[in-house]
């Protein structure tokens, strides 16, 4: 039988370690028999969970066990990893082991070296701290997970279970992963990634850069047909010049920026407003009603309908 520990750190988030317990114990194959062994592990006996202190049966000595391994996110992503954690967890990917994380849990797989050079998420809120943190790993804050074959990353909340039903389908196939869906009054494919769940700010506007007044500008000026060479005449540079001074202090382009920026202010209608999505496609400024659905389905991974009947 496929055996499953997770791993139980202090500062463990609840509801992440009760995702995988709950839907990997429920899970049953075709004959009715139980689909995996679950040990919950831990360094030391007792675990903090914040408002509670839980008991964890297994230490870490039971991670050799394994066929796989699930570490739950922590309400202190930055903290240091202990040194017989990090070491319990890169013997586990040195035998093969299969190894994933939920939420900030990824700071635990990218602190133990596991996701150097690879793409991995989190949730979106900790996303730039996970970049910044950890400059080897390949950050995807729109996505609800990554499979890298052995080494997988969920962002938070609901998608560890996008996560694990994912790992049940490898495991056993969609017909038992859809029981297990089922049971857990989840869809076995939810549509878009979590760049729809990110609430509708700005892109970021490095304040006392010289960048400031222009990407202020382009914000009020969202409804006009802006080109490379608008912004550029605005910020009075060469379009190469500013070019070169997005990179820098925005990490993307202007025509990007403005993108972006564009569908933050759709969510934002569709979310507020009653507004027919043609109405909306103007006041931001796309050319037409089909390029702004494709934009937006592009940044967000749903439709503009589909994403209004979430979150109005």
């Amino acid at each position: 039988m496929h055996t499953v520990a997770v791993l139980a750190l202090d500062q463990v988030i609840p509801f992440d370690l009760s995702t995988p317990i709950e839907v990997f114990t429920r899970t049953r194959t075709a004959d009715g028999g139980a689909g995996y062994r679950l040990l919950v592990c831990a360094e030391h006996p007792d675990v903090d969970a914040g408002h509670f202190t839980l008991r964890a049966p297994w230490g870490l000595e039971a991670l050799r066990e394994a066929d796989t391994i699930i570490v739950p996110g922590t309400a202190e992503p930055a903290r240091p990893l202990p040194e017989a954690v990090r070491d319990a967890l890169t013997s586990a990917a040195a035998r093969g082991t299969r190894i994933a994380s939920i939420c900030s849990g990824t700071f635990v797989l990218a602190a133990a070296g596991l996701l150097d050079g690879l793409r991995a998420t989190t949730h979106w809120v900790a996303a730039g701290l996970l970049a910044e943190l950890y400059p080897a790993v390949k950050v995807d804050p729109d996505v609800l997970y990554v499979d890298n074959g052995r080494i997988l990353t969920s962002a938070g909340a609901a998608a560890g279970l996008d996560l694990c039903l994912h790992l049940i389908r490898r495991d056993h196939g969609s017909a038992i992963a859809a029981d297990a869906a089922r049971l857990s009054v989840m869809a076995l494919e939810r549509e878009g990634g979590q760049a729809q769940f990110i609430a509708p700010r700005h892109p970021p506007a490095p304040r006392g850069t010289a960048l400031e007044p222009t990407l202020l500008w382009i914000q009020e000026n969202l409804a006009r047909d802006l080109s490379l060479t608008d912004i550029a005449a605005r910020a009075g540079m060469s379009t190469r010049t500013l070019i070169r001074h997005f990179r820098e202090q925005t990490g993307t382009t202007p025509l990007q920026w403005l993108h972006r920026a564009r569908v933050r202010q759709a969510q934002h209608l569709l979310e507020t407003t009653q507004d027919a999505v043609e109405r909306i496609s103007a006041e931001v400024g796309f050319g037409s009603p089909t390029s702004f659905r494709d934009r937006f389905k592009r940044t967000t991974g749903v439709s503009p309908v589909t994403y209004r009947r979430a979150f109005r």
